[in-house]
């Protein structure tokens, strides 16, 4: 039996999910994919102590799906301790995809550095893991590796700049993870951080007398319009109403993630598309045009849209037949961050728009199927609460198998999205 076989049987493969942890440039445009594994069970305390048994499940599932369809055109962190590093079946991970990132309990041994060394012949990339301090330890490793990690969550704001200088002066390129804050983030930067992982992008920063833009009221309103079964005529007129509007819709119905032939027009597209698919559209493009122009490659958009896609999965899953609550559980993903997008609060958001009681529940309470579904990514973005996922896809009647399987339909799903043809 192989390295990678007997270490994957040492995983009950069942009782893992996927977490998939973006991190970004100083551009804020994505660079890589943390990917973790982490227990789900009935005991919170089910934490993932053996490092090989979970890096062969990443592995095995990597190989099986093919790391294009997990992180797309972005590279992939992948966590190693000795073991890993020392076994046969790290060399099954395709080395242009990935970064290993020793982790902080790992020791610099010679055997493990000239291991490294040898890896690294073979084209693949190292990381430092949770680095809190400029160690003769990290010294070892320094020469050997690519990017170092700094753990900004444990390491006190008042030794950061110290341990940034010294670090810096090894040459190698600083990630700062954990950073949950735009403060945080500002601080990163003005520090000199190249990358960036944690959810600061995601999280709402509310200002005070802030107006939704023209533009994305334009967008609102022609989302009230397609959900009460408004003439296609009315709808037609105003989205031409709207020039940038017309412009980013042609755009988006022409990219990868619509196959078919070039739509030339906005009444072939909107006959072309149908209404599920023109909402669907418009959701997306209120991501889209907050900034300006069609940007698929935004961050938030990339998790707006993987939340809206799992939660319709889960539905399906559920209710095969229920096309309709599938679009409302879309709506409720992809509208999820929309206080991140507009820095308005939630509420005030809803009262500019018609939007079911369900939906509606689930945005501002949590509550109800859609509430406990929309949890449920949260939970696995965050890579943590394996007692509270488990519970809650109980609640759901689902297993972690088949979230795992859904997530990764969402993933490629986004993939393709990203994918626009310029």
């Amino acid at each position: 039996m192989h390295a990678e076989a007997t270490a994957a049987a040492s995983v009950p493969s069942n009782d893992f999910f996927l977490a998939r942890q973006p991190i970004l440039g100083r551009d804020q445009h994505l660079v890589a994919f943390e990917l973790l594994f982490r227990a789900a069970g009935e005991d919170d305390d089910a934490k993932l102590t053996d490092n090989a048994a979970a890096t062969a499940a990443v592995i095995s599932h990597a190989s099986q799906l093919g790391m294009e369809q997990v992180v797309g055109e972005q590279l992939a962190f992948v966590n190693v301790d000795e073991v890993v590093l020392m076994s046969d079946f790290v060399r099954f991970l395709p080395p242009h995809k990935v970064i290993l990132e020793i982790l902080e309990t790992v020791k610099p041994t010679r055997q493990l550095l000239a291991r490294v060394a040898e890896l690294k012949e073979l084209g693949f990339k190292f990381a430092v893991d949770d680095v809190v301090e400029h160690s003769p330890e990290l010294d070892r490793l320094v020469g050997l590796v690519d990017v170092i990690k700094v753990d900004v969550k444990l390491t006190p704001r008042a030794e950061l700049r110290q341990l940034v200088a010294s670090l810096k002066s090894t040459g190698k390129k600083l990630l700062a993870e954990k950073v949950e804050t735009l403060d945080e983030f500002r601080l990163c930067m003005d520090l000199g951080f190249e990358y960036f992982q944690g959810y600061y992008f995601a999280r709402p920063v509310i200002l005070s007398g802030k107006k939704i833009t023209p533009s994305e009221m334009a967008i609102l309103r022609l989302l009230e319009l397609v959900s009460s079964d408004a003439d296609a005529q009315v709808i037609e007129t105003a989205v031409k109403r709207d020039a940038l509007i017309s412009l980013n819709l042609l755009r988006l119905v022409n990219s990868r993630a619509a196959p078919g032939p070039q739509i030339e027009s906005l009444s072939q597209a909107l006959s072309q598309l149908g209404r599920r698919q023109l909402q669907r559209w418009l959701q997306i493009l209120l991501y889209t045009t907050a900034g300006g122009g069609v940007e698929l490659a935004s961050p938030l958009l990339q998790l707006a849209t993987t939340r809206g896609k799992l939660l319709e999965l889960m539905t399906l899953a559920k209710r095969p037949d229920d096309a309709a609550r599938a679009d409302r559980a879309f709506t409720v993903g992809i509208m999820s961050l929309a206080d991140a997008l507009f820095s308005i609060p939630m509420a005030e958001i809803l009262d500019n728009v018609e939007i079911a009681d369900d939906v509606r529940a689930a945005l501002l309470d949590r509550e109800g199927e859609f509430g406990t579904m929309l949890r449920v990514t949260e939970l696995l973005e965050a890579a943590e609460g394996g007692c509270q996922l488990y519970n809650a896809l109980r609640k759901l009647g689902l297993s972690v198998a088949q979230i795992r399987e859904l997530e990764l339909k969402a993933f490629d799903w986004v993939r393709e999205l990203t994918n626009e043809a310029h």
